[in-house]
């Protein structure tokens, strides 16, 4: 019989399941998970981020619409209080080092810029992130609404992102922009309105006396 793999199979294949397992034995926190592991956390918000789902109840009742396919992805049962518990007490240094590992692996296949330059090309560009205030009471935002905002370092050589930060809703992109440390020669593309400091001008300035 012909096995076909799904397409959330072929995207986890990208994470090494040895490699997974060392890291989530070095950044535990508590007693031994029983009930789950941080690989079914793993799939169970991988899958969820991938088809949107909206809350721990959907995320769960999708996993078991397919619990027949879970065996073949590692995973076992995914109860909705065993997800919240292990979401809200285990550490998220896990994930961030998963991404890290991705990133690096992306970015040596990555191919380069189609400008007819070869500097470096990099875009700042942000994006607001709407949260509820009654869950999130630390990221308000005005009197009835809670938001961060995102804000992205995007490298045009594979598309890839370069830096995250998150700050409060109100943040201004002019000033993540003026904690950055750009690379020598870089051709620098900020996507954002015009400043009365003249911040880019001044950033420009300073890559073409590193050359010099």
């Amino acid at each position: 019989m012909a096995h076909h793999s799904t397409v959330l199979g072929q995207l986890l294949r990208m994470v090494s399941r040895h490699e997974f397992e060392q890291d989530a034995r070095r950044h535990h926190k508590g007693m031994k998970l029983r009930s789950m592991s941080r690989w079914s956390q793993f799939v169970a918000m991988a899958m969820a981020q991938l088809s949107g789902r909206r809350s721990l109840r959907d995320v769960v009742s999708n996993l078991e619409a397919q619990k027949q396919k879970l065996y073949h992805l590692g995973v076992g049962r995914v109860a909705r209080s065993s997800l919240a518990r292990v979401n809200a007490e285990q550490p998220h240094e896990l994930f961030e080092l998963q991404f890290n590992r991705l990133l690096d692996r992306c970015r040596r296949v990555a191919p380069g810029h189609r400008f007819r330059f070869k500097n470096p090309l990099l875009s700042l560009d942000a994006t607001h992130i709407d949260l509820c205030l009654a869950v999130f009471p630390w990221a308000k935002y005005s009197k009835s609404k809670g938001a961060i905002k995102v804000h992205v370092g995007l490298d045009h050589a594979g598309h890839l992102p370069s830096f995250v930060s998150v700050t409060d809703g109100k943040g201004s992109d002019i000033e993540v922009a003026q904690t950055l440390r750009l690379p020598q020669q870089p051709v620098e593309e900020v996507v954002v309105p015009p400043e009365p400091g003249g911040w880019f001008r001044v950033a420009v300035a300073r890559c073409r006396k590193r050359r010099s």
